[in-house]
C-alpha cells in the first residue's frame, strides 16, 4: 500500500518510520530543503516540494497512493493539501483509482468542531481530523499517578499499559522465567507485552523469558487502582494516590483550560495561575469558570512570594501548561523546589521528555508522539479505534481488532482459537447489555464473542499478518 505523507517534521518523520516497519510503500513530502536531508536516512522515497502543487503530488505518485496524510505545521495548508490530493488522486489514478483515505493534522480546535459537523470532509475531502491534545491530557493524568511510570498509554474503557523498568529490588522475579515468577506471586504476575534489555532488540515475552534488573517492561493493566501493586511486584516503592487530590495548573490558556476540565471531571480541586489577566479573565467567563472546586490566580507563575501565598507547596500535583517548553519546564521545577511531589508537562519537543525525567520531573507527554498513534490508528482502518507504538519498548505495537461472526475463532475460547505465539492478546473489550463497553482479562479459558475488540500486541513486521488473519 502506498502511502504520501506531507510534512517532514517530527510527527511526519516518525510516522514514516513506523509505516515502513511495517514494510509498507511511504512516500515523504516537504518544501523545506533542511526536513528533506534530515529524512534521507528513512528507508523512504522523499521528495523536495510543495505537496499543495498538483504536479508534485503526480511526482509522489498520487494515482496509485491509497492514503494521504496533511502533516505539516500549518492547519491550512494541511486542508488545502487534504483538498488537492483528492481530485489528483482521481486525475492522475483514472478510473483504476482505489479511493484514497485522507487524514489531516490539525491544531486549532475549532477544526476539530468542523470535522465533527462534516464540513471539513465537504469541503476538503478530509476522513479524518488529528488533534493529539485530548489523547496527551489523557496521558497526562494517569502517568501523574506514579513518580515510577516511564509512559502510559490509555487504551479506553480503563485499559492501560505501563511501561517501567524492572529494579533489583524484585529479587522473587528476577534471574526466573516468567512462568516460575508467576507461581511466587498471589494472583499470578501481571502481562508482560513487550520487554526491552540494553543492547538487545525487544520482544514479547514468552513464559520461558527470564526477567533481569533493569529490563525495561510494558505490562497490560485494567483499572487505575491497580497502578500500585502491579509497581511493587516489580520492585518499586508505590505512594497513594488521594481520592480528591489538589492540583495547581499554571497556564489558563486553551490547553490549562483542557487540563483543569479534565481534574475537575475526577473530583480533584484545581487553582490555575495565570500572570496575563486577560486570559485569567476568560477562563472565569468560560464553560468551567463558576465551578466550586476552581480557583484562578492572577499572578506570575515564577513568583515565589506569590507560589507561597496561594500555597502552591499543599498541592499534590503541579502542571504547567504553557506555549513554551522551557518556560513549561522553568515553572514545573520551581513548583517541585517548593515541595510539590508530583509535577507534569505537555510538550513539544520529544527530546525534551528524557530531559525532563532526569530533571526529577514527574510525567511529560510528548503531543507529537500522541499524533502519530492517532493518525496509525485510522491508517489502519480494520482496528477499532486504538493503535499504539510502545515508546520505551521499541518496534512492539498495540492494535485492536474486531471479531466478527465470519472469524473463524469468534465463539472460542483463547486456548482453542490457535493464535500465534508472536502475538499477545492483552485486552479483550466487550459491549454489555446496556451499550457500555468493559474491559476483560485474556485468559486461556476466556470465549471470544462476536463484536468483541482483541487489543493486540507485536512486533510491526507482524501487523499485515494480523491483519490478514482478522480479514472477513
Amino acid at each position: 500500500m502506498r502511502i504520501i505523507i506531507g510534512g517532514a517534521g517530527r510527527v511526519g518523520t516518525e510516522l514514516a518510520r513506523a509505516l515502513r516497519a511495517e514494510e509498507m510503500d511511504v512516500v515523504l513530502v516537504d518544501y523545506d530543503s533542511r526536513a528533506v536531508k534530515n529524512a534521507q536516512n528513512l528507508d523512504v522515497l522523499v521528495i523536495h516540494g510543495d505537496l499543495t502543487k498538483r504536479q508534485k503530488l503526480n511526482e509522489a505518485g498520487i494515482g496509485e497512493a491509497e492514503v494521504f496524510v496533511a502533516a505539516t505545521n500549518s492547519d491550512e495548508r494541511n486542508l488545502i493539501a487534504c483538498a488537492l490530493a483528492e481530485h489528483a488522486h482521481y486525475e492522475f489514478g483514472g478510473k483504476k483509482a482505489k479511493p484514497l483515505l485522507s487524514i489531516c493534522r490539525v491544531r486549532d480546535m475549532n477544526y476539530i468542531d468542523e470535522q465533527k459537523r462534516g464540513h471539513l470532509t465537504k469541503w476538503a475531502k478530509v476522513n479524518h481530523a488529528v488533534n493529539p491534545l485530548d489523547g496527551a491530557i489523557r496521558r497526562l493524568h494517569t502517568g501523574l499517578r506514579s513518580s515510577s511510570i516511564e509512559e502510559v498509554i490509555p487504551f479506553g474503557h480503563d485499559a492501560y499499559i505501563i511501561e517501567f523498568d524492572v529494579t533489583k529490588n524484585a529479587e522473587h522475579l528476577v534471574f526466573k522465567t516468567l512462568s516460575e515468577a508467576s507461581k511466587s506471586i498471589d494472583g499470578g504476575i501481571p502481562l508482560i507485552v513487550g520487554v526491552k534489555r540494553e543492547g538487545e532488540k525487544s520482544i514479547v515475552p514468552d513464559g520461558d523469558f527470564m526477567l533481569m534488573p533493569n529490563d525495561v517492561i510494558a505490562v497490560a493493566t485494567t483499572g487505575l487502582s491497580s497502578f500500585n501493586r502491579i509497581l511493587n511486584i516489580f520492585g518499586h516503592e508505590a505512594i497513594d494516590f488521594p481520592m480528591n487530590p489538589k492540583v495547581a495548573i499554571i497556564g489558563a490558556n486553551k490547553i490549562g483550560q483542557l487540563i483543569a476540565e479534565n481534574w475537575l471531571m475526577n473530583g480533584a480541586h484545581v487553582t490555575v495561575i495565570e500572570r496575563d489577566l486577560q486570559m485569567a479573565n476568560n477562563l472565569s467567563g468560560s464553560s468551567i469558570g463558576s465551578h466550586p472546586n476552581l480557583e484562578i490566580i492572577h499572578g506570575d507563575h515564577l513568583d515565589r512570594d506569590i507560589l507561597t501565598e496561594v500555597g502552591i507547596p499543599d498541592n499534590h500535583i503541579a502542571i504547567a501548561a504553557l506555549e513554551s517548553d522551557h518556560e513549561s519546564i522553568a515553572a514545573a521545577l520551581l513548583a517541585s523546589d517548593m515541595g510539590v511531589q508530583r509535577t507534569g508537562l505537555l510538550l513539544y519537543d520529544a527530546d525534551l521528555v528524557k530531559v525532563t525525567q532526569r530533571m526529577g520531573i514527574t510525567f511529560a507527554v510528548d503531543r507529537k508522539r500522541v499524533a502519530v498513534d492517532n493518525i496509525l490508528a485510522h491508517i489502519h482502518t480494520k482496528a477499532a479505534g486504538a493503535y499504539a507504538v510502545l515508546s520505551n519498548v521499541p518496534n512492539i505495537v498495540g492494535i485492536s481488532m474486531r471479531i466478527d461472526d465470519a472469524h473463524k475463532f469468534a465463539n472460542k475460547r483463547i486456548a482453542d482459537a490457535g493464535f500465534p505465539d508472536w502475538m499477545r492478546i492483552a485486552f479483550i473489550q466487550r459491549e454489555t447489555v446496556d451499550g457500555y463497553w468493559e474491559t476483560l482479562r485474556p485468559s486461556p479459558e476466556k470465549t471470544i464473542l462476536s463484536n468483541d475488540r482483541l487489543i493486540i500486541f507485536c512486533s510491526p513486521d507482524r501487523v499485515s499478518d494480523l491483519e490478514r488473519r482478522f480479514k472477513v
